[in-house]
């Protein structure tokens, strides 16, 4: 069954925040540990900032935030927008599924919908993803991105990024 998709609204704040909060410790926490984890949940996703991330999103033609539900049940996220540096490029800032739901189709169809909206605004989307994340490298591989370089993460010293790129 496909997820619904749609455009997240402020009351989804919680929910978005808790599938990160899975997501990453299911993901990270052999690469950054426990705690750089939970650190970067607490800083990065405040209510008030997820909040204020949605309502952007939703008042710009070139962002967009969207949520996957299954049984009215939120299983997923992507957050995109235009790239701080090349205005011709979309930065996917965040895609996140529910680790119990890995594998069955939810970020691809997330992805999907990110590239159909910013198609139109946008030649490439970019990304960065923890050389160390196999799950993660391995979808964005298979998802048709290509890796343009590999760069040193903020998150923690010694640990490295690749960044992956795909024509839209």
């Amino acid at each position: 069954m496909s997820p619904n998709v749609r455009c997240a609204v402020s009351d989804d704040a919680t929910a978005i925040r808790e599938i990160a909060r899975e997501s990453w410790h299911a993901a990270y926490d052999p690469i950054l540990g426990d705690e750089t984890v939970t650190e970067t949940i607490d800083q990065w996703y405040t209510l008030d900032d997820l909040r204020a991330s949605i309502s952007e999103a939703r008042d710009r033609e070139d962002a967009v935030f969207l949520i996957a539900e299954e049984a009215d049940e939120p299983v997923g996220f992507a957050h995109a927008g235009p790239h701080r540096e090349r205005p011709s490029v979309a930065s996917l800032n965040r895609i996140y599924v529910r680790p119990d739901r890995w594998g069955d189709g939810i970020g691809t169809v997330l992805l999907e919908r990110v590239q159909d909206y910013l198609s139109e605004e946008y030649d490439r989307l970019l990304l960065a993803v923890l050389a160390d994340n196999e799950v993660g490298v391995s979808f964005y591989e298979s998802a048709g991105f290509e890796r343009i370089g590999v760069q040193d993460s903020d998150l923690k010293p010694e640990v490295e990024e690749y960044v992956y790129e795909k024509r839209l």
